[in-house]
């Protein structure tokens, strides 16, 4: 089996997996404290990366959920995914709230490839745990597409799996998230992939940094609303920190066009 086929085989496996999943995935992310720290550094990187009322593509809709976060920001949102199934799980979340004015549209989408889309067709892209991580093609072909739709002051908002950041936080032979066949990437990597891909990157962050070693300990925070909110904020000012960047779970980051 030559290489393209072989990717074309394990993508085939991927959205086979992930339309079995359907609906399942629905509520499992963020549950535990430690998912609702990643999510909440997610939105707040958002918050501070897409201008309210912008033209949004948001490519993989998965579990954790930021169409809602973008339509409270005034965002029009074409929302991408490549399994049906989690097209209609979005849907029927959404349906009769006031999130779902925003969506213009739901399309099956593999994100690595947005030919479809016009040059400049949208101001952000949204990517999520999406292309850039997915262990099949060229990442930086990937992104160079997501770059391509955005406007020339347009931003391609992403976030990635951190390897030294799961080394981290998995002892050896638990399973860091790298042991399903996702791409993993340090820092300097994303520095490289953003520059390969004709991008200057204008924001970076990590996700979980202090927050997921401990799980007892952030239970008893979660518990207690006060502490929790300040340990939130104490968690997103040391994840924006550059020397933090490889030390979460994850890395996000902010590009645009060079």
């Amino acid at each position: 089996m030559d290489h393209s086929a072989a990717v074309g085989a394990v993508r085939r496996h991927l959205d086979r997996h992930v339309d079995r999943l359907g609906e399942q995935g629905w509520g499992r992310a963020g549950a535990e404290p430690s998912g609702r720290v990643s999510r909440e550094v997610h939105r707040r990187f958002l918050r501070r990366s897409v201008p309210r009322g912008a033209h949004v593509l948001e490519i993989g809709v998965g579990a954790d959920r930021f169409t809602t976060e973008l339509a409270a920001r005034g965002c029009r949102v074409v929302v991408t995914d490549p399994s049906p199934a989690r097209l209609a799980a979005h849907e029927r979340r959404l349906r009769g709230t006031p999130a779902e004015r925003s969506v213009l549209r739901r399309e099956v989408l593999d994100g690595a490839d947005v030919s479809r889309y016009a040059d400049g067709e949208f101001d952000v892209v949204l990517a999520y745990g999406g292309p850039l991580s997915s262990g099949c093609g060229c990442a930086a072909s990937a992104l160079r597409g997501l770059l391509r739709v955005v406007t020339p002051d347009g931003v391609v908002v992403a976030s990635v799996l951190s390897l030294l950041g799961a080394w981290r936080h998995h002892p050896p032979g638990v399973g860091a998230p790298s042991d399903s066949g996702a791409r993993s990437y340090r820092w300097s990597d994303v520095v490289a992939l953003v520059d390969e891909a004709g991008g200057r990157l204008v924001d970076g962050s990590a996700s979980n940094w202090a927050s997921a070693g401990d799980p007892d300990s952030l239970g008893r925070l979660a518990a207690d609303r006060d502490r929790w909110r300040r340990f939130l904020d104490h968690e997103v000012a040391a994840c924006a920190e550059p020397g933090a960047r490889d030390g979460g779970t994850r890395i996000l980051f902010a590009a645009r066009r060079r």
